[in-house]
């Protein structure tokens, strides 16, 4: 009776051994997942402000360089990097940064771009 036991616990001991490693890498997938997805988010948002700053009739590519930086930061990612094109006709904003995961698999560096028109005064 004894040995059924011991059986029984060995079997427990390996179903663990083998469950909790699963459960906390699956946990893990699933911060580093999130903070990716929150990542692209801000890169964006940053892309977007800076476009809405350097499109007006008065916009100036090295405020809107300026602002999307500062909001990137504020979200947490790391080594931005922002160029604004403005032509006479269409802003362009990409703004490149590393999102600060956990383990690196390849998705670190994200890269996000935003466009709008110019804002032009006609002759009514």
């Amino acid at each position: 009776m004894s040995s059924k036991r011991n059986e029984r616990g060995l079997s427990q001991s390996i179903q663990y051994a083998v469950i909790v490693p699963a459960l906390m890498v699956t946990t893990v997938g699933i911060i580093q997942a999130g903070v990716w997805i929150h990542g692209r988010d801000v890169a964006l948002r940053a892309a977007s402000g800076a476009v809405d700053l350097a499109r007006g009739s008065y916009g100036n590519p090295t405020e809107a360089r300026d602002h999307a930086s500062k909001i990137a930061t504020a979200g947490g990612l790391q080594e931005v990097r922002v160029t604004v094109s403005r032509g006479a006709t269409q802003v362009d904003v990409t703004v490149t940064a590393d999102a600060p995961l956990i383990f690196d698999v390849g998705l670190k560096r994200i890269s996000e771009t935003a466009s709008a028109p110019v804002e032009r005064a006609t002759q009514p």
